[in-house]
């Protein structure tokens, strides 16, 4: 009997909304246990800062421009490689993904990708090397187990959740809340009944279901706390937004913002002005200067109200692997795909943006017990693309071929030749184009933007982290940071991956 691996992942989750991470409103006791008995990696990053682009860096271990997938809509192919498949045929583990996968398009009428058939069908896999997938997404609609669980159990609570889309398929930016902010609905489903409980409880319902002599890998996949903002309304008074003060990323004041974006590439300020969208991970009518300190802070509570429950589910999943008598032998990493702006800026959502409310994640590996390795904090960059590596390690089989990343490291002494992590950005919305390419070294970040319909290939971003940890001054054109920019380009230059297919857009989500 060799060693078993739960991933827990959530979605678009920031690395400080944990407490083992500075977070100082949301409870999570159970993932800060984790970082306090494992390793905590302070500088993960994302290879891209929306979902379907990242989760395929995940399963594959390969940058984006290798498994081609460089925007949501853009679907894995049924043939790219994955680590579960490698886990299952090389170690005979069991495999399975419980929650959101999203390596295929959600909006999928004709019901032509196999994750929205499995659930239509109730059917359950196997399908990218996974023996068993109960998904879900967001919300009540739509065909995944979650939705058809709910519809068929429970149709009465179909019309809680916030409609993500309107009739057109486009993104809704109405608000139900207490401040009208977007996205945001009080959710009368009961929390047993929300996504975030029956994650959980179909992963411990999956794990009954195993011999206690089996290997497995199970990936647990949270769709929170990406928005829409609506938690169960039994569970928000957790946190109560009139209690808690605007985050420290928001600048303060209109003018404030409108100083701080001047400074940054057009589209950023455009956007919030609401004189052009340019990708589709928001609603495309809704206006982030609109926003009020009030409305920040309601989203910013309920955000905190979806981690405790993540937490909580996180606990109970843990407690039924100790008491199946796994717990000495099991690997536990806990992370997530990509950050929310949640505020900085005076933004909410993502974008191309490639700052650490984007990119940096919580990644947490505790390792075995039986491993006997020792607890420790390492602040070298890594990235979701050695999170394929290190399952391997785990299981004691060498990394395929395929893999572009390599273990996590288990020590300082491990990560000494690591140097820079690369996040990469291609969308195209609306006929307008925008293109980065990105490195985090040394305490800097570095954007370089490639010619584009929006840009000439000259444009950039360069932040001091140390001396400014928010990214409000874009040092691309200062003459004293001059040197640290050409040094930065060059070590860029030779992190870019080389591009190979590029696969066709399908949908936008």
């Amino acid at each position: 009997m060799g060693r078993k691996i739960l991933f827990i992942t959530t979605d678009q989750m920031r690395f400080d909304a944990l407490g083992a991470n500075g977070g100082k409103i949301a409870r999570t006791p159970v993932v800060d246990g984790l970082a306090k008995s494992g390793i905590n990696y302070t500088r993960c990053h994302a290879q891209n800062v929306v979902c379907m682009p990242a989760r395929s860096t995940m399963i594959t271990g390969q940058y984006v421009s290798t498994h081609g997938v460089w925007m949501n809509g853009v679907p894995l192919p049924v043939d790219a490689p994955s680590v579960a498949k490698l886990l299952k045929d090389k170690k005979g583990y069991r495999t399975a993904l419980i929650g959101k996968a999203h390596f295929e398009p959600f909006i999928d009428r004709q019901l032509q990708f196999t994750e929205n058939r499995l659930g239509a069908m109730n059917q359950f896999g196997p399908h990218r090397g996974f023996d068993h997938m109960e998904l879900a997404a967001h919300g009540a609609r739509g065909p995944l187990h979650y939705s058809r669980w709910l519809m068929n159990n429970h149709p009465e609570v179909a019309d809680n959740f916030y409609p993500v889309l309107n009739g057109d398929l486009v993104q809704n930016s109405y608000g139900e809340g207490d401040t009208g902010a977007v996205q945001v609905k009080h959710n009368k489903t009961p929390r047993g009944l929300y996504h975030t409980d029956w994650v959980g409880e179909r992963t411990i319902a999956y794990l009954d279901s195993l011999d206690a002599d089996a290997d497995w890998f199970v990936w647990m996949s949270f769709p929170d706390p990406h928005h829409p903002w609506d938690p169960p309304e039994e569970e928000i008074h957790r946190v109560n937004w009139r209690d808690i003060p605007v985050p420290a990323g928001y600048p303060g004041s209109r003018e404030k913002i409108e100083e701080i974006l001047s400074g940054k590439p057009r589209h950023w300020r455009e956007w919030w002005a609401g004189e052009g969208a340019t990708c589709f991970e928001a609603p495309p009518d809704w206006v982030p200067a609109s926003l009020t300190q009030d409305q920040l802070r309601e989203i910013d509570a309920l955000t905190h109200v979806k981690n405790e429950l993540i937490d909580e589910a996180v606990g109970r999943v843990m407690a039924r692997i100790k008491e199946r008598g796994w717990d000495n032998d099991t690997d536990v990493l806990f992370t997530t795909d990509h950050g929310e702006f949640q505020c900085d800026f005076g933004l909410l959502f993502k974008g191309p943006h490639h700052v650490t409310s984007l990119m940096q994640l919580p990644m947490i590996w505790r390792p075995a017990p039986s491993a006997n390795v020792p607890s420790t904090s390492i602040s070298a960059p890594v990235g979701q693309v050695d999170f394929a590596p290190t399952f391997c390690r785990i299981a004691g089989i060498d990394p395929a071929d395929w893999m572009e990343g390599r273990s996590l490291p288990l020590s300082a002494a491990e990560a000494g030749t690591r140097e820079t992590v690369f996040t990469e950005w291609d969308c195209d919305f609306n006929n307008k184009t925008i293109s980065l390419r990105t490195i985090y070294r040394d305490g800097w970040i570095i954007t370089a933007y490639r010619k584009s319909s929006m840009y000439d290939g000259s444009e950039g971003e360069l932040y001091d982290l140390k001396n400014d940890p928010l990214q409000w001054r874009n040092l691309w054109n200062d003459p004293s940071a001059a040197g640290m920019k050409r040094d930065l380009l060059d070590n860029l230059r030779t992190k870019i991956p080389k591009q190979k297919n590029r696969l066709k857009c399908v949908s936008s989500v």
